[in-house]
C-alpha cells in the first residue's frame, strides 16, 4: 500500500494519505498477529488445508477493498468488495468509469493486487490445492521418482524457480510493452496484470486505447505465455527437462487457441470487409483475452456479427491450463474429459477391452477422473444458480448468462450492452455485485474447496 501512497504524493494527489494510513493500520494488525501465532507451526491436514485456504482469500479480498472504499472516488461497499475480488481473482471486472483521469496511485493498487493475486493464484494451484486433491495435475507428482534429495529442498528450489520465471516474465513484457510504445506507466500497470492475466488496464477504451499492432501482438504473446502451465516452466528451470514441454495440455491449449481465432478472424474478414492480417491480429488478441482469462479487449467484438459473439461465450467456458493464472474449466480436465468419453466410447465397441484413460503417458486414476466430473457438474450448477440469481435481480438473460460465467471463470468482461467488452460493471446494482463477487472467489478456488466447507462432516472430529 505505501508503493500507490508514494505514486500519489508524487502527484500531490491527497488520496496518498489513505494508502498510507490502510497500510500502516493493516501491516500493524498483521504484525500483532505474526506475533500471537509465532512458535511451531501447526500440523497441515487437509481439514486445516481447506480451512485456511478459504480465511486467506477473504482476508485478502477484504484488505484489497480498504484503499478503494476510503478513496475519493466514492465506492459504495459492495463496490469496493467487488473492485478487490475482480482484482485478486484476476478476473479483470471492474466499477470504475474515467480510468484515463484517475490518480496513479488507485491505479497501481488495481495492478499491484493483480500481480499479487496471480502469485497467490499459483502458489494456490502449484503447491496446496494437489496436496488437497484439488485442482488438478501436481508437478511434484512427476517428480516423485526423484529421492536424491529431500522434498523440502525440492521444494525450496521450486519455489525460487517459481518466483524468478514470475519476475522475469512480467520485466520482459513491461520492457515489450515500452518497445511498442506504451508509456512507462502504461507499461508497467498493463504487465503486471498481463501477467496475472487480470486484464485491468488503465484506460477506458483497454487496449482500444493503444493505437499499434506492435502492442496487440506483445499482449497476445504474454497472454498466451501466462496462460501455460508454470509447472512445465519451473521443471524446465530447475531440471533442464524438455520433454515437459509436451504436455498435452499445451498442446491442447494452443491447438484450439488458434482454431478459434483463425475461424474468428477469417469471419471478421469476410463478413465486415476487414484487411485480413487486421482482423486476425484483433482476432488472436481478444480470443487470447477471453481464453486466458485476462479480460482485455482492442474492440468490441460483439458487433462483429453472431459467430464471433457465439464463440466468445463459448471460450469464456474453457480457460487456460491448470497451473497457471488462467481460470476456467482448463485444458487439463479438458483433455482428461476427452480421454473418459473416448474410452467410453471404445468400450460400447468392445464391452469387453481395457480402455485406460491417459494423460500422456500417465495413468488416470478413478478418483481423479470422478473429481473432475464433480468439478464440472457443480461447475455448471453455479453458472445455473448465479444466472437465476441476476435473473432474479432483475438483469436480462444475456446479461445474467454472460456475467454469471464470466464470474465464475474470471475472465471480466461478458457479452452484451452493459459488461460486454465495451462497457463495465459500474452499472450494476450492490446485491448483483455481491453474487458476482461469491462467483468470483468460487471460481478462483476451483469451486470444491469452498463448498467443501458447506459439508457438517467437515466440522465433525
Amino acid at each position: 500500500m505505501f508503493v500507490p501512497a508514494l505514486a500519489d504524493l508524487y502527484v500531490g494527489h491527497p488520496d496518498w494519505q489513505v494508502f498510507a494510513l490502510s497500510g500502516a493500520l493493516c501491516g500493524g494488525v498483521f504484525m500483532l498477529t505474526a506475533a500471537a501465532t509465532s512458535g511451531p507451526p501447526p500440523v497441515f491436514t487437509r481439514r486445516f488445508g481447506f480451512l485456511l485456504v478459504n480465511v486467506l482469500w477473504t482476508v485478502f479480498t477484504i484488505v484489497g477493498a480498504i484503499p478503494f472504499y476510503l478513496s475519493s472516488y466514492d465506492l459504495t461497499l459492495a463496490q469496493a468488495v467487488f473492485e478487490s475480488v475482480s482484482g485478486i481473482t484476476t478476473t479483470g471486472g471492474t466499477v470504475l468509469v474515467g480510468l484515463d483521469n484517475l490518480p496513479p496511485g488507485l491505479l497501481l493498487w488495481r495492478s499491484l493486487i493483480v500481480w499479487l493475486g496471480g502469485i497467490g493464484i499459483l502458489g494456490l494451484g502449484l503447491f496446496i490445492l494437489p496436496n488437497l486433491r484439488v485442482g488438478g495435475l501436481s508437478f511434484f507428482k512427476l517428480e516423485s521418482s526423484d529421492t536424491t534429495e529431500k522434498p523440502f529442498s525440492r521444494f525450496a528450489s521450486f519455489t525460487r524457480a517459481f518466483m524468478a520465471i514470475y519476475l522475469g516474465i512480467t520485466l520482459a513484457c513491461t520492457l515489450a510493452y515500452a518497445w511498442a510504445g506504451m508509456s512507462l506507466f502504461d507499461a508497467v500497470n498493463h504487465a503486471l496484470t498481463t501477467v496475472a492475466t487480470g486484464g485491468y488496464s488503465t484506460h477506458d477504451a483497454s487496449f482500444g486505447h493503444f493505437d499499434s499492432l506492435a502492442v496487440l501482438w506483445a499482449g497476445t504473446i504474454f497472454m498466451t505465455i501466462s496462460s501455460l502451465p508454470f509447472s512445465v516452466m519451473i521443471l524446465l528451470a530447475v531440471r533442464k527437462r524438455l520433454n515437459v514441454l509436451r504436455d498435452p495440455q499445451i498442446l491442447a491449449f494452443l491447438g484450439y487457441l488458434t482454431v478459434f481465432s483463425v475461424a474468428v478472424g477469417v469471419y471478421h474478414h469476410l463478413t465486415n470487409d476487414v484487411e485480413i492480417g487486421l482482423a486476425l491480429t484483433h482476432a488472436f488478441f481478444n480470443i487470447s483475452s477471453i481464453l486466458s482469462t485476462t479480460g482485455f479487449a482492442s474492440e468490441d467484438y460483439t458487433l462483429w456479427g453472431p459467430f464471433a459473439v457465439t464463440a466468445a461465450f463459448m471460450a469464456t467456458f474453457i480457460g487456460g491450463c491448470t497451473g497457471s493464472t488462467a481460470g476456467g474449466i482448463k485444458a487439463y480436465r479438458i483433455v482428461v474429459l476427452y480421454g473418459v468419453v473416448r474410452a467410453g466410447l471404445q468400450r460400447l465397441v468392445y464391452p469387453s477391452s481395457v480402455a485406460s484413460v491417459r494423460y500422456g503417458r500417465q495413468t488416470v486414476e478413478p478418483d481423479v477422473q470422478r473429481s473432475i466430473f464433480l468439478f464440472l457438474a457443480l461447475y455448471m450448477l453455479l453458472w445455473a444458480l448465479g444466472l437465476m440469481a441476476l435473473g432474479a435481480l432483475g438483469y436480462d438473460l444475456m446479461t445474467a448468462m454472460s456475467g454469471s460465467i464470466t464470474s465464475l471463470s474470471n475472465v471480466g468482461p461478458g457479452i452484451g450492452s452493459i459488461i460486454g467488452p465495451a462497457g463495465n460493471f459500474s452499472t450494476i446494482s450492490d446485491p448483483a455485485l455481491y453474487v458476482m463477487s461469491v462467483l468470483m472467489l468460487l471460481g478462483r478456488l476451483e469451486v470444491l474447496t469452498v463448498l467443501v466447507l458447506l459439508m457438517p462432516t467437515f466440522w465433525r472430529y
